[in-house]
């Protein structure tokens, strides 16, 4: 069974900069060999994530680029897509927009910001997950 995970970004490192809990779900997803794809909100976020993916970690590589900018799209671990590129689904998304991830995936990521404005939208995902009989959990970080 499909399942939804909120991250609700607590913690001041990641108040900061949620593009950081990111970062760490996608190590552990590349980790744990699983194709992920993270669905970017806006094309300017695919870039800063791109390169903070490159940055984060000092030990880590993480190979990783942004969907539609090169011919390796398939094979690539980690494929950052702007909403303007639709790429096939993956078993992992990580989710960053303000609707649900479309059906197909195993497993979706919802990293929610500390603003009560993104909360309310996570709370119409929940439902939406919730509708379609995903198994949900919530992580507070």
């Amino acid at each position: 069974m499909a399942a939804a995970d909120f991250y609700l970004i607590d913690k001041p490192r990641f108040r900061e900069n949620p593009l950081l809990l990111v970062c760490e779900l996608a190590k552990k997803a590349f980790e744990a060999q699983l194709p992920t794809l993270i669905h970017c909100r806006s094309r300017e976020q695919a870039e800063q994530l791109d390169e903070l993916l490159w940055e984060f970690d000092a030990d880590a590589f993480l190979p990783h680029q942004i969907a539609g900018e090169g011919e390796d799209d398939e094979i690539t671990a980690i494929l950052l897509v702007a909403p303007e590129y639709d790429a096939p689904m993956r078993s992992l998304v990580i989710n960053l927009r303000d609707s649900c991830a479309p059906a197909g995936f195993q497993s979706v990521k919802e990293v929610v910001a500390a603003e009560s404005s993104e909360r309310e939208g996570s709370r119409a995902r929940w439902k939406e997950y919730q509708a379609r009989g995903l198994t949900l959990r919530k992580f507070d970080m």
